[in-house]
């Protein structure tokens, strides 16, 4: 199995908010691959990686991290790949890896998502990969239904809570 899909992420303390990611990918059937890599701590792998990735089959990149998080925007800078960034909340709330990664100059963009956003990131991979994969478009769109009937049932749900003074 060939990997179409990176998750990149600073730190394997970045594990635990990537596994959702992982999951996700694991579940909509499309391989991945995972790594740990810093752009202040391993800039020669890391630029090894964002070279070399469209070569080995890539077609979306992941990069997670936290703090100055300039890992996405690294990698971005070395590819024509997409690259989403997940900001992790390691200090600050999240918010300097959230601005970090947002906050990319002109030509080189990461498409970013919240902080701790590892499902989003994944989806956002899938929807980018579905352009041109009917299977996995299809499997998208049921997932989606399925997010729709969780609503529908959370609605069923709360019909059948009584308050004295609740309408509905």
């Amino acid at each position: 199995m060939t990997p179409v899909v990176s998750i990149i992420m600073g730190s394997v303390s970045d594990l635990p908010i990537m596994e959702k990611a992982a999951a996700f990918l694991n579940e909509m059937e499309v391989p991945f691959e995972m790594h740990a890599l810093s752009a202040h701590r391993t800039p020669a792998e890391v630029e090894a990686f964002a070279k070399g990735a469209g070569g080995r089959g890539i077609k979306v990149i992941i990069a997670a991290a936290g703090m100055a998080a300039h890992l996405g925007g690294v990698i971005a800078s070395m590819t024509t790949l997409p690259v989403i960034g997940v900001p992790i909340n390691s200090s600050l709330d999240g918010m300097d890896a959230l601005l970090a990664i947002v906050q990319m100059p002109p030509g080189i963009p990461v498409a970013t998502v919240g902080i701790n956003g590892a499902l989003n990131a994944a989806i956002l991979a899938a929807q980018i990969l579905s352009t041109g994969d009917e299977k996995l478009r299809e499997k998208l769109l049921l997932y989606k239904e399925g997010l729709k009937k969780k609503i529908v049932g959370a609605n069923n749900e709360l019909a059948n809570i009584h308050f004295k003074y609740k309408t509905n």
